[in-house]
């Protein structure tokens, strides 16, 4: 794949000169800005027309290599035909059965497939539409289990924006933003040993300040605290993957102060780290799993799931219109059936290793990269304005996604400063290394000196 140039421009960046977009993506910016709301964030001017794999078409023609996967949703690749041919057969029967009302044996069949790919603990389940609704089902879950008041949540940690998951939610100001009173949610500090207040040398001591703050926090609650969710892997907050004595840590405190362990896989499931759920490289045991994002092969689907006992909650104390709809049913269960039968894992881990292996080496020539991070192909790199000051590089990291974007390579940044990788499960060997040359090329461009 030769290097292609690109229209993309930063919509928020507008000192870092792009390409200006082609014609035909400009005409529809144009009449998106009059009729979408501001709310929606967009990273770029890309415009898309049409996906085939690892690869993305905008409306004038341009490809690109795909390290984004749609937000970690494409996991197993862009138009997958497994999709394509179990939507063709839902469809002649019918897309939605009212599932909340009545009985489909499409639901049922997802459900029990899924349950094969988790913990046996894990035997019931609740399907929604997407990732906040399967958090919000799971906050409401802990509440209405233990009829407790309080959760805590990290920081800086996402867990979707609906009122329930948006008080959970600490990753970015603007999303919190007049949107108080919200829900009774504290917050402890995720384990983020980049930027630990102690010398972050001293790992044990860095790992016990967490877990020193968040029983504080515990305590506060008084005996009255209903769950803590976590991610495993911090998303938006900045692909921080936590230390495992301090994850196993928080169930030890989960089970000491009679909470439940709630697991935010909306992201970091489906095989994305290597393991199904990103929660098996810890050793522990969740009480409730909430997942979405890649688990529909690109259609709207949600599944919050738990032990029996939790999830046997009182009918009609939950419910949605459209969960278990019939199309994302039978496309979510063509993709599972797709990531087990290609052994996605076991790529993600392969290629997840080999593409560490080039940024850890990249890390030692560039003076922007100040930490590489990550499990299987969910992977940080955080860009620095110096190693020894750990200055969030803002712009510069701005500035490597552009010129990243002129060659033909779509990244999306998280946290303040941090670009992350995180490309279809499908992805090969040889295009991860063509996507780290562009990558490289980026930071080569723009870095103020390498050593």
């Amino acid at each position: 794949m030769s290097p292609r140039v690109s229209i993309l421009v930063p919509m928020d960046r507008p000192k870092f000169i792009c390409r200006k977009p082609g014609p035909r993506s400009v005409k529809i910016i144009e009449r998106d800005q009059r009729v979408i709301s501001s709310c929606v964030t967009r990273e770029y001017s890309f415009v898309y027309k049409r996906a085939k794999g690892m690869n993305l078409w905008d409306v004038d023609g341009r490809k690109y290599l795909d390290f984004a996967a749609g937000i970690a949703v494409m996991n197993i690749g862009h138009n997958n035909p497994v999709v394509h041919k179990a939507l063709h057969q839902q469809i002649k029967y019918g897309t939605h059965a009212a599932f909340a009302d009545f009985y489909a044996e499409t639901p049922v069949r997802f459900v029990e497939n899924l349950l094969t790919f988790l913990p046996g603990h894990l035997n019931m389940a609740y399907l929604s539409n997407s990732g906040t609704e399967s958090v919000e089902a799971a906050f409401k879950a802990a509440r209405w289990h233990t009829n407790k008041k309080w959760t805590i949540a990290f920081k800086p940690c996402f867990h979707g924006r609906t009122m329930g998951s948006l008080s959970m939610t600490n990753s970015r100001p603007v999303q919190r933003r007049r949107f108080t009173p919200l829900l009774p949610v504290k917050h402890s500090s995720y384990p983020y040993l980049y930027r630990c207040r102690y010398d972050s040398s001293d790992r044990k001591a860095c790992v016990n300040s967490y877990i020193s703050e968040l029983e504080k926090t515990m305590r506060s609650c008084k005996g009255n605290l209903a769950s803590v969710f976590m991610e495993p892997v911090s998303g938006e907050g900045g692909y921080i993957v936590p230390p495992k004595d301090f994850v196993r840590g928080v169930r030890e405190l989960c089970d000491k102060y009679d909470a439940l362990m709630c697991m935010d896989e909306v992201q970091s499931g489906c095989y994305r780290t290597g393991k199904f759920l990103a929660t098996e490289h810890f050793k522990v045991k969740p009480d409730i799993v909430s997942l979405s994002k890649a688990i529909g092969g690109g259609v709207p689907l949600g599944a919050t799931v738990g032990r029996k006992d939790i999830m046997s909650w009182e009918s009609g104390s939950h419910g949605t219109t459209f969960g278990g709809n019939l199309l994302a049913c039978a496309a979510g269960n063509a993709t599972l059936n797709f990531m087990r039968e290609k052994k996605l894992g076991e790529n993600a881990t392969r290629v997840g290793e080999s593409m560490m292996k080039r940024l850890d080496e990249m890390k030692d020539s560039y003076e922007v990269i100040g930490d590489v991070r990550g499990l299987g192909l969910m992977i940080g790199i955080e860009i620095v304005q110096s190693k020894r000051t750990k200055a969030p590089g803002v712009s510069e990291r701005s500035e490597i996604l552009c010129k990243a974007a002129e060659k033909g390579l779509v990244l999306l940044p998280s946290g303040k400063s941090v670009i992350r990788i995180c490309p279809p499960l499908i992805i090969n060997k040889k295009q991860s290394e063509i996507g780290l040359d562009m990558l490289e090329e980026a930071i080569s461009e723009i870095s103020s000196g390498s050593k």
